[in-house]
């Protein structure tokens, strides 16, 4: 099908790192407000914040993020890089998104927790103003970063929850620090009013699956490894669990070593709830767009199978009730031609 059709879709995205998402331009604008030096090339630039399709590991793919680090330390850079992921997310017709990062990884210069919030709310709402999307904000915490820093960054984070602030998550090295060490602190961060989604499975582990299963979350970044264990379906059924899953980077990671070892056609047969998303549109090389093409090269999804899996997200999303009833709407108006060919 043609590329341009997929693009025009309208769609909504629940999983999207801001700090893996930016554009070669926008990391230039950084590097220079940051007086780092980059390769002047776009390949080899391009080459130095892009996974390599021979990581080994989760971890191995993770360090293409060190090169962005020392990049989004100012409040300026924090506005354009926000501005700027949801710009791209506009182009290709996302017509909500929700961006996760992670406040800690731009206080090195010393910016708080609310300098480094009310930046990426400027620039999520100049995009919002601009282009119409819709962008909501996910606050991670670093598994592998003590938790008494974490519960103060969700802590002082909350205070932002009128302005578009809708949910909490861990990522990082999941592999050594599980759900089960992050019980007590999901369980006292849910205190605050505000839900979890939480990066489960993506380190090949499906007990890791069951753990946050058991924690009540209702939503599952990537949930890769539930093709060694099936039978966790059931549960995910039970608790009415959507699984948000991002196929390039676990392809690279390795999450996934094939396509037969991903998810995706488990999840449809059992009829459970799907969001399709980038994860990193940088790192991974890909948008939106681009995966809705992988998916329906690898496993023939159709129209029909998009327009559910986006209205699973949107269901899933942590948007209002009434910011849910709008997009539906453009979702139906915009699917429905081709829907009854």
């Amino acid at each position: 099908m043609d590329a341009q059709l997929y693009r025009q879709l309208p769609k909504v995205e629940l999983h999207c790192h801001l700090d893996g998402s930016l554009s070669l331009g926008c990391i230039r604008q950084l590097a220079k407000l940051a007086q780092v030096k980059l390769p002047s090339e776009d390949a080899a630039l391009k080459a130095l914040v892009t996974a390599p399709a021979t990581a080994e590991s989760l971890m191995d793919y993770l360090k293409a993020f060190d090169v962005i680090r020392p990049l989004l330390q100012t409040q300026e850079a924090l506005a354009l890089a926000a501005y700027d992921v949801a710009r791209q997310a506009a182009k290709e017709h996302v017509l909500y998104l929700e961006m996760r990062f992670a406040p800690e990884l731009s206080m090195d210069q010393g910016l708080t927790v609310s300098e480094i919030m009310e930046a990426v709310f400027e620039g999520t709402q100049k995009a919002q103003e601009e282009y119409g999307i819709l962008v909501k904000i996910i606050v991670c915490g670093m598994r592998q970063s003590p938790l008494a820093r974490s519960k103060s960054i969700f802590e002082q984070a909350i205070a932002f929850a009128q302005k578009g602030l809708v949910g909490f998550d861990f990522a990082g090295n999941e592999l050594d620090f599980p759900p089960s060490y992050l019980a007590a602190i999901i369980e006292e961060t849910k205190s605050l009013g505000l839900p979890f989604t939480l990066h489960a499975g993506e380190c090949g582990c499906p007990n890791y699956i069951g753990d946050a299963i058991a924690l009540g979350v209702k939503r599952l970044g990537h949930a890769t490894a539930l093709s060694k264990q099936p039978d966790l379906l059931e549960d995910m059924r039970k608790q009415d669990i959507t699984a948000e899953l991002c196929l390039s980077s676990n392809l690279q990671t390795k999450a996934a070593p094939s396509i037969d070892a991903f998810p995706y056609q488990l999840l449809k047969t059992a009829g459970l709830p799907i969001s399709i998303n980038t994860d990193n549109r940088t790192v991974s090389d890909t948008s939106l767009t681009k995966e809705y093409q992988l998916y329906a090269a690898y496993f023939d999804t159709s129209l029909a199978d998009f327009y559910q899996h986006n209205q699973d997200a949107l269901k899933a999303s942590f948007a209002s009730k009434a910011e849910k009833a709008k997009i539906l709407q453009r979702l139906s108006a915009a699917y429905q031609p081709y829907l009854n060919q």
